[in-house]
């Protein structure tokens, strides 16, 4: 049986449909996600590019020469990454799932750039 998730934005203009089980669930720490989420870190759910597919309109911001942010342009929600280093994949943030609560989080990118404040997963 094939999961599929769905999600989207705040206003309900940009919605995405996810196939299959994510590759990973990272809590991410690192500066460029904190200033283009507003949050002390970002909670990313990866998968194929290919198993992903939008409705609506999805607006992308190159915020580096290789990364691009997609979000929506009616509500302004941060959605999605990609960039050349994971390029096959899209990375959707967790909040924007419809049903989220059974995408914990095993692992922390970029722990090294976390706020002092924040406590990493346990690795135990």
């Amino acid at each position: 049986m094939t999961i599929t998730r769905t999600g989207g934005c705040r206003c309900g203009a940009t919605r995405f449909v996810a196939e299959g089980a994510p590759k990973f669930i990272a809590n991410c720490h690192c500066d460029a996600c904190r200033r283009s989420t507003g949050a002390p870190f970002s909670t990313w759910v990866g998968y194929d590019s290919t198993h992903v597919a939008w409705t609506g309109t999805r607006a992308i911001h190159e915020s580096a020469p290789t990364v691009k942010r997609g979000f929506c342009p009616a509500c302004g929600t941060p959605l999605s990454y990609s960039g050349l280093k994971w390029s096959e994949e899209t990375h959707l943030l967790i909040g924007t799932f419809d049903d989220p609560s059974d995408l914990a989080p095993t692992m922390d990118a970029f722990p090294e750039e976390k706020l002092a404040w924040v406590r990493l997963l346990d690795r135990a």
